[in-house]
């Protein structure tokens, strides 16, 4: 069951979670947003909130007691980590960079850096945005949902698989 390798990669020591948030409604932030005041950002919305706290649940449930939360400034990001899993530590690189392309490449350096370092132990949480998740995996995913990387013998990551929570 596809589900279920899903959790046995959490279990592995050293994978990563690379989380895009929960449901926000809309597509970006408005052009007057600003990191220090949520008010002017695009939030979670309740169902965003609720689908955080089933994310940290599901977590639970299969046994899993995550490390470390890095998390995207927005605070859509900060929000579904704290929901989740209790905790958020702001990170600067998982906020993603659409219209900059030298300090896209330069934040997704700073966070392969960050998993590559991340060598065993619990997993690691990175809480972002749809284009970091892309740019970091190739993949893309809806809000709310998360993909898992598996540590190789090599040292390099794997994508283990990827998990909805609805």
């Amino acid at each position: 069951h596809a589900t279920e390798s899903i959790w046995e990669a959490l279990r592995a020591p050293g994978s990563v979670v690379v989380l895009r948030h929960s449901y926000a409604p809309g597509t970006f932030d408005p052009p007057s947003a600003r990191l220090d005041d949520c008010s002017t950002q695009r939030n979670l919305d309740a169902s965003g909130r609720a689908q955080a706290r089933r994310i940290g649940e599901a977590f639970r449930q299969n046994g899993i007691a995550v490390g470390a939360v890095l998390s995207s400034p927005r605070c859509r990001c900060l929000d579904t980590a704290r929901l989740a899993f209790g905790q958020a530590q702001s990170w600067e690189p998982l906020q993603g960079a659409l219209n900059d392309d030298e300090r896209r490449r330069r934040q997704l350096a700073e966070i392969r850096s960050a998993v590559e370092a991340h060598r065993g132990g619990p997993p690691l949480v990175l809480v972002t945005h749809g284009s970091v998740v892309t740019d970091l995996t190739a993949l893309n995913i809806p809000m709310g949902a998360f993909v898992v990387l598996r540590r190789a013998a090599d040292g390099t990551y794997t994508v283990a698989g990827q998990l909805h929570v609805e």
